[in-house]
């Protein structure tokens, strides 16, 4: 019997080994989260005696605050057609689709980051839907006196109608932005479900979504401030998975043996 010490080779490890949760589940689940969101905003749309009161509030409240005019955002969105469209355009097609498409992604490519943004956009959306009840909130396109135009309703598309007969969505409904909440946990998720140097870039997304919002006047700066708070406490409360795959697909120093750790070969022989 021999014994003799050799490099043990690096086990591999696919980049999540997390069992994937079951498909039709998921996709009832995600159904169910947008229809929520739907259907939430329009059972709201009872409660909006005050929110031109309340959009006026919030005005005040952010001259007070020191935060920039939404008007400085607009202005630069109105020196074309063209970039106005383009805006408008991004509100109207971007948000569902983009979320869905990083949910899908993470399904397939990263199941333990899926179940934990699935729960995370959950919560967030979930807490978002209070707000219309107690505190209605009309947008900055509706106010009068602020300069302010609906970019969206002359230059087009739109993806709202008249208040009153639009039956498909809550426009009382401001704070807080989904529109931008949404947007930044892609952000956060796809950051943290990959490794690549340039992940930060997805960032991206969430900044352009703010001055998409603020410069088509759908929305405050308050609005998308409030977003990210209730965005931060879901994501201290649902924490996310811990890595468990290396830059190339190997395991953590934690989870394998490193090439250079000796074992013995031979014994039992």
């Amino acid at each position: 019997m021999t014994a003799r010490t050799e490099p043990a080779e690096a086990e591999t490890e696919p980049p999540d080994a997390t069992a994937r949760p079951a498909l039709i589940r998921e996709l009832l689940l995600v159904a169910g989260l947008f229809l929520v969101y739907k259907l939430g905003r329009q059972l709201a749309t009872r409660h909006t005696a005050g929110a031109v009161h309340n959009a006026d509030r919030v005005w005040d409240l952010e001259r007070a605050l020191h935060l920039p005019h939404e008007n400085g955002v607009q202005s630069a969105l109105l020196h074309g057609d063209t970039l106005v469209r383009i805006a408008n355009t991004y509100y109207a097609t971007v948000h569902f689709p983009a979320t869905l498409a990083f949910l899908v992604w993470l399904y397939v490519k990263r199941p333990a980051h899926y179940v934990w943004a699935r729960r995370v956009l959950a919560a967030v959306t979930t807490a978002a839907l209070v707000l219309p009840f107690t505190f209605p909130l009309a947008p900055p396109r509706m106010l009068t006196g602020t300069g302010l135009v609906d970019t969206a309703r002359i230059f087009g598309p739109s993806v709202y109608g008249p208040p009153a007969s639009d039956h498909l969505s809550n426009q009382f409904a401001a704070m807080p932005s989904l529109h931008f909440g949404w947007a930044l946990m892609v952000a956060v998720g796809l950051i943290v479900a990959t490794r690549s140097r340039w992940r930060p870039l997805w960032l991206l997304h969430p900044l352009i979504t703010l001055l998409v919002i603020v410069g088509t006047a759908n929305h405050y700066w308050l609005d998308a401030i409030v977003a990210t708070l209730m965005l931060g406490i879901a994501l201290a409360v649902i924490r996310p998975p811990r890595r468990t795959a290396g830059p190339a697909g190997r395991g953590t120093a934690r989870d394998r043996l490193t090439p250079d750790t000796p074992v013995l070969v031979g014994a039992g022989r």
